[in-house]
């Protein structure tokens, strides 16, 4: 075992490894520790060496300044942690001011040799919090200019300098309003501001001032060259002299900023902010631990999606696609987008639904933009058409990225679709971006009567199983596959070997019917003729007189004839009154008795799942307008025949219970409980036979 005392003041808290004694901190670290690897648990260069000397001199606060700074403390911020934020972004400016006069005119700089940091402490005992960095620092006229006028942007002024000469210098600077530093009057009754400017003649000064109409700023001593900030917390402010909150506030809002960040001697900003590296120089376990890091999870991301760009937009970005399925949280549309905004490596905001619509909430990532347009307190955006533009770039390079995944790479594409294309239905129903709408019509997946597996294809994909005579696209609503392939509805095309697109959710018929203008699209292209069409549409189209006449020849002998069906008809009519529109008779059955039809059987499922309860019986007949088909070839539609003539009750009992059978199978019956009391009375008038 090897012994390290390491001095530190103030310290008041026990911490791991460590015992307080007085001011002092004694470590013993285990041998297996280097010594290079103990000089990083604790570094830091906050001391209390400096000493004013002479009169302070009194400024006045101008009038404007005056108003505009109680207007910075009380009402432009709407959290108070962020002047910790905007502190440590003025260090970092600081820090980059140095490393660029350093490099342009080193002559004139002391200190070459120093490290560039940032230092906090926080003092829970005397109620404050410290803030200093090793960069350019200030003469006292630079901080009467800065610190006295607020609004007035030292990094801005700098970069009106440098725009010139150096482009790369001016990437990594964050100030642009000059009004960050005044957010510490949010929390402090009084700042103190330590400076002492780069040059090799400059001293170092003092500013102070409680943040009402005045500032003090005095010649001083002993002062390091940079800047140190003390912070004298309100009362109700002291959770900021909790080591803690601190570290909680820079990880949330600081974590990568370019230079070292050291709260009471332990670094902070350990991990890289990868967005901003390479994509080809990016490894998969990079990804994968920042994907932790900024998802707060132990998962691996599924895909992953690094890019950036300079036009039409400077964006940094990595987006990633979570492996596992989506919890309830994230269905839920009250939940937040997994979007983190930054400028500059700067937080703006944790999480954001300005940069990926709603139905991408399920993506994590991180974008950064030099372009966003930020409101002065840089919490909001200004620049709506801006955001707008921003907001389209990264849908569509997410919607490209998945297209071709689904090319490429198929078999996990399906896996995708599986967990999440949940999502996808919901942008196509709610975007009104219409290149966006056809754009994930090609990403959308649907089982098919082709696909025996219970795989699932692309609209593409179907178009290209058309047969040579079929005009229309058939898509068929039933709750699953078993029942799709045995609906009555599903009859006549599959006699004729058409694919049909199968839906088992009921908000996929609303999807398809978004698909609309993505096949109109593709009209103009190769598809010329073809429209959406649901089965059910399909057998409701009207047959032709010459039809008709050729069923009753060709299945003369196992078929009511004409005249029957006709009496038939005109016997359902009179004993379903006012359920039905229409009754008629169809060729297109051949194992069900009877289906019903409505004009928009998508709208009417929805109509009763959602406002039937509102209205009566006869009502809701009256708006469904259904047709009543029947198939003249069926053992129970012949009998049904014979039973008008030898037991109408009989009959009468067994059309109603037919029409509410067909009712249930076109998913038109709130709730089919309701049926039977009527199943069991036709039920006891059979038994009376026996």
């Amino acid at each position: 075992m090897m012994s390290l005392r390491i001095v530190a003041r103030n310290a008041v808290k026990f911490r791991n490894g460590i015992t307080t004694v007085g001011k002092k901190w004694n470590y013993r670290a285990p041998s297996s520790i280097t010594p290079a690897l103990t000089s990083r648990l604790y570094h830091s260069i906050i001391r209390e060496s400096e000493k004013v000397k002479g009169a302070p001199e009194n400024h006045e606060f101008k009038a404007e300044t005056r108003m505009l700074l109680d207007i910075v403390a009380k009402s432009l911020y709407s959290e108070n942690e962020v002047f910790v934020r905007e502190l440590i972004s003025n260090a970092s400016d600081a820090i980059e001011k140095f490393r660029y006069i350093s490099s342009t005119n080193p002559d004139n700089v002391t200190g070459l040799d120093r490290k560039l940091e940032i230092h906090i402490e926080t003092n829970k005992q005397n109620r404050t919090l410290i803030i200093q960095d090793t960069g350019v620092g200030m003469t006292k006229d630079e901080m009467i200019d800065a610190l006295g006028t607020i609004a007035r942007s030292g990094s801005k002024n700098f970069l009106k300098q440098i725009e010139d000469s150096q482009q790369g210098a001016a990437a990594n600077i964050i100030g642009q309003f000059g009004v960050g530093f005044y957010s510490a009057f949010m929390c402090a009754t009084k700042v103190d501001v330590y400076s002492r400017g780069s040059h090799p003649d400059d001293v170092g000064y003092m500013w102070t001032s409680d943040g009402t109409g005045s500032f003090e700023i005095q010649e001083c001593e002993d002062v390091a060259v940079g800047t140190k900030i003390v912070i004298h917390l309100k009362a109700e402010c002291r959770e900021y002299a909790e080591e803690d909150r601190i570290r909680d506030v820079i990880k949330k809002y600081s974590n990568f900023v370019g230079s070292p960040i050291y709260l009471n001697g332990n670094q902070m900003n350990l991990v890289q902010p990868l967005w901003l590296m390479e994509p080809k120089e990016v490894t998969d376990d990079q990804h994968t631990e920042f994907f932790r890091y900024i998802g707060n999870s132990f998962d691996i991301p599924r895909y992953k999606l690094h890019f950036k760009t300079d036009v039409p937009l400077s964006l940094r970005t990595v987006l990633y696609f979570p492996e596992g399925k989506p919890g309830l949280f994230e269905m839920s549309r009250d939940s937040d987008t997994g979007i983190a905004l930054y400028t500059r490596k700067i937080l703006i905001q944790s999480k954001t639904d300005l940069m990926l619509p709603k139905w991408l909430r399920f993506i994590k990532g991180v974008v950064d933009s030099e372009d966003i347009p930020l409101n002065l307190s840089r919490e909001l955006l200004q620049n709506s058409n801006l955001i707008r533009r921003l907001r389209n770039v990264l849908t569509s390079k997410v919607l490209k990225f998945l297209y071709d995944k689904s090319v490429k790479d198929p078999e996990s594409y399906e896996k995708f679709y599986k967990d999440y294309g949940l999502f996808l239905k919901e942008g196509i129903v709610t975007t009104q971006e219409q290149p966006q709408k056809e754009e994930i019509a090609k990403l959308l997946r649907f089982e098919t009567n082709k696909n025996d597996d219970g795989s699932r294809i692309g609209i593409e994909e179907y178009i290209k199983q058309l047969k040579e005579d079929q005009k229309e696209i058939y898509y068929l609503a039933a709750p699953s596959r078993a029942l799709a392939l045995n609906s009555p509805y599903f009859e006549s095309l599959q006699k004729r070997d058409y694919p049909v697109l199968f839906c088992y959710e009921p908000y996929d018929e609303l999807v398809l019917m978004q698909l609309i203008s993505y096949i109109v699209l593709m009209q103009l292209i190769s598809y010329k003729g073809h429209s959406l069409v649901s089965v059910e549409k399909e057998m409701r189209r009207a047959t032709s007189t010459e039809e008709v006449d050729q069923f009753f020849q060709e299945h003369a002998s196992d078929t009511l004839s004409q005249r029957d069906t006709d009496d038939l008809v005109r016997f359902l009519k009179t004993e379903l009154g006012n359920k039905v529109a229409n009754v008629k008779y169809t060729s297109k059955l051949d194992h069900h008795p009877c289906i019903v039809t409505v004009e928009d059987m998508a709208a009417a499922r929805h109509f009763i799942k959602t406002q039937s309860h509102q209205l009566t019986e006869d009502n809701r007949y009256a708006l469904l307008q259904s047709h009543l088909e029947i198939n003249p070839r069926h053992p129970i539609i012949k009998k049904l025949h014979k039973l008008t003539t030898t037991d109408e009750k009989l009959a009468s009992l067994l059309a109603q219970q037919l029409f509410s059978n067909a009712m249930t199978v076109a998913g038109l019956v709130d709730d089919p409980r309701l049926l039977l009391t009527q199943m069991n009375e036709l039920l006891v008038k059979v038994l009376e036979k026996f």
